[in-house]
This record gives C-alpha cells, structure tokens and sequence, in this order.
C-alpha cells in the first residue's frame, strides 16, 4: 500500500468522525531540529521529512476537517535553547504536537518544559533508555533494540574479543555504553579488554584514539569498536580510520548514529563493510519503502537520502494522525490514551506497534555499509518491543513503564510502588 493511499485512508477516518471536543483550525505541527550546529548534518533532513508528511497529509484532506501547519523553529544545535524554543511553540504559537530532538542531552533539555505544559513529543531517534515520560513517545530504537542486538553480532558472528566503546561526551553515550559494559563483562568480557573514550561535539583530531584502539589489539585479540559518536565528529573520525589504514576486516566498527545522511558527505570507499545498527536501512526491498525513497527523491533530489530516523517519524507522525482521528481531537490527554496499541505498517516489513510503555515494537536491522554509501541489511529480526529500563544495569532490571493501566513510567516490581530515578547525567 502506498504512503499516499495510507494517508488517504486516515483522512476519510478524520472526516467520517464526529469530534468530540471543537477542533480549531489549522492544526499546528511543532517543527523542534537543529538547522544549524553541528547537529545540523543529520537534523536538516528530519525538519525536510516533516515538511513531507504535513503537506501529504493536507493533501489527502488534513486531520479533523482541518489542515496541518508546520511550525519550525531552530534550536542551532545549543541543548538549552531547546528548552527554550519547545516553550516557545507551545505557548506562543499553541502548537499541538512537537516533533523533534536528535540528542538526548536536548531531548532532557525539553522534557521539563513538555512536562510542565502538557506537551507531547514525538522523539525519533535511537537513544539509551532509563527514561519514561507519560509526554514523550519514543520512536526510535531503546538499547535492547539496537545497542545489545548490535553487540550480540559483534560477540556472535564476529567473535570479538576486544571492545572500544568510543562516543560523544553527553549522556546518550555514557548510559549506552554503561549498559554496555555491564552486558559484556556478563558475557564474560573482561573489563580490562573494554576501552571506553569520550571526545566533545564537533572533535576533529581522531589520530591518537585511533592509533589507541589499533594498540588495543596488539596481543593478537580480535578488536572491535562500537561508536556512538554523534554529528560531524564522525566524518573525521571516519577519515583517520581510512588514513590509518584500518579496514573492516582488520576492526570493525558498528555505529549507533551514523545512517545514510552521514555517509552522504563521506568517501566511503574506505569504510566499506563497517556496520550500522537501526530499525530502518534506505535499501530495505519491500513495496511501500520503494514509495517512500520514491516521494522523497521527487521532492528533494536524487541525490538526497532516507534514513532510520526519518523512518520513526514517518510511524510516530501516522500513529498520532490515527491517535487524533480515534480521539476526534488533538487534545493531549485524549490523544495519548488513544496511541496506546496504535499499529501502523513500518518500511522494512511487519508492523510497528504502540506499547503502553510508550515505546514501538520494531525490528531490528544490522547493516554493511557499501561504496556507495547504501546499506547491505546483513540481518534483521522480527519486532522487538523497546525497554524503557534496561535488564543489565540493577537499579533498572526491577522497574518497569506501564502509562496505560499502572499511569508509571517507573514502577518497582520488588516495592510495587511507583518511584522516581534521577539521571545520574
């Protein structure tokens, strides 16, 4: 089915309803991705992917006998103009949705301000969970959707024996990798054989931790680098791989943030056969993906690329126009009870499900990144529901999020109370 005919079939359900609250018209769509910063280079393209849906949307006939209005602001990459610009748009332009965020630094920067004001976001992108807001729903992929299905390859079908944990310095990386170094020192990694470094947004010079991951295997142990490095650190990062000489073969590396958009602006005839992991690859065979690549090279370019995150708001923004149309308003509460078990067919085949944890159920995908800066998807697996709260971390492996009939996001199952975890970032 394709996305056009979708999009239509939401829209009769819009017209066919009757609201139950008055709808006022326009519906205003929050627009909340750097443009500008080091973030820049991967948020532009989720701004341009919710231009897309908003204007498909009007065109099949708008939500609620209303048409949508995208209200972009900019948040330029700084974590606390984030704050800033999400209370903007929710009491000067009243907008009645936010989609938005790329890191999770700004994605807490926010959280505050949604909370407070009864916000909803819909965050789109991969991030290390020990989170659970009643308005936030999480689109992307939780870590056991993404970072242990990743390292699980990587010990698997790699044999790894050796771990860099190279990321940027902010508390996406931190926790992931935390969460990382417990699950593998379960697995029988020893923690001396476990490197772990940080660098700031926007680190250039790459050659002295390079030439420390290389030193990392010079007792013949098989090395192997998971990054979550974020923005353009990765394009020099990447390069002194390349000028080092430091194939795939020799230490692969699996990365959490680096899609097609990323490799767009690389030389990836070094990087062939490094790995991603995502829920989405833009090579994905299946018909409504082919829709999808087709609709969004005719609006931006050929030369413009798809990628996962684009993918979460492709799902999030569909399930929230059927949540709407479910509810006959766009009034927050209403629409938050109404995502619960929103289904919504996904781009690489199956369907992504709302969980009451507010988090999808989404296939996982491992990637091989080719010469053309394409994917080759060397394995996917069925739907994984996400995990707020991570099995290898003990303060977590005991709560639980349940917004639909617990109304916790952190619930004990030893206490069988509902408490509050304060980040430790």
């Amino acid at each position: 089915m394709s996305i056009r005919l979708l999009s239509a079939t939401a829209a009769a359900a819009a017209f066919a309803a009757v609201p139950a609250i008055a709808q006022d018209c326009p519906i205003k769509v929050g627009v909340l991705h750097s443009l500008s910063g080091t973030m820049a280079i991967s948020e532009t393209t989720l701004k341009d992917t919710m231009e897309m849906l908003i204007e498909q949307q009007n065109a099949a006939g708008g939500v609620l006998g209303c048409e949508l209005e995208a209200v972009v602001v900019d948040p330029a990459s700084d974590w606390p103009l984030f704050a800033e610009k999400a209370r903007e748009l929710l009491t000067v332009h009243e907008v009645d949705v936010i989609f938005g965020n790329w890191t999770s630094v700004s994605r807490k920067s926010v959280l505050p301000v949604i909370e407070e004001l009864n916000g909803l976001l819909f965050y789109p992108v991969q991030y290390e969970g020990e989170e659970s807001s009643k308005n936030v729903f999480y689109t992307g992929a939780a870590p056991n959707q993404q970072a242990i299905p990743a390292t699980d390859y990587f010990l698997e079908e790699l044999e790894v024996e050796k771990f860099a944990l190279l990321g940027t310095d902010y508390v996406y990386p931190r926790t992931t990798n935390n969460i990382l170094e417990s699950y593998l020192q379960q697995k029988g990694i020893a923690e001396e054989d476990i490197f772990v470094n940080y660098t700031p947004f926007g680190h250039s010079d790459w050659s002295k931790i390079v030439a420390d991951v290389v030193a990392l295997g010079a007792d013949g142990k098989k090395v192997g680098v998971i990054s979550t490095i974020n923005g353009d650190a990765n394009v020099g990062f990447y390069k002194e791989l390349a000028a080092a000489g430091v194939s795939a073969d020799d230490i692969p590396v699996v990365a959490f943030s680096v899609g097609e958009e990323e490799l767009s602006g690389l030389d990836t005839t070094n990087l062939v056969g490094h790995l991603a992991a995502w829920n989405y690859f833009q090579s994905a065979d299946t018909e409504a993906n082919e829709t999808w690549v087709a609709a969004w090279k005719e609006r931006m370019g050929e030369e413009r690329v798809t990628n996962d995150p684009m993918e979460a708001h492709y799902i999030g923004f569909n399930m929230w126009v059927n949540a709407a149309t479910d509810a006959g308003t766009t009034e927050v509460d209403a629409v938050r009870t109404a995502m619960y078990g929103q289904e919504f067919p996904n781009l690489t085949g199956g369907t992504a499900v709302m969980l009451p944890n507010h988090h999808l159920a989404k296939p996982v995908l491992i990637g091989e990144i080719q010469e053309d800066g394409q994917f080759d998807i060397i394995s996917q697996t069925e739907e994984v529901p996400g995990d707020a709260w991570t099995d290898f971390l003990p303060e977590s492996a005991v709560l639980m999020s349940d917004w639909q009939e617990l109304e916790c996001g952190m619930f004990n199952s030893q206490t069988e109370t509902c408490v509050q975890i304060k980040s430790n970032y």
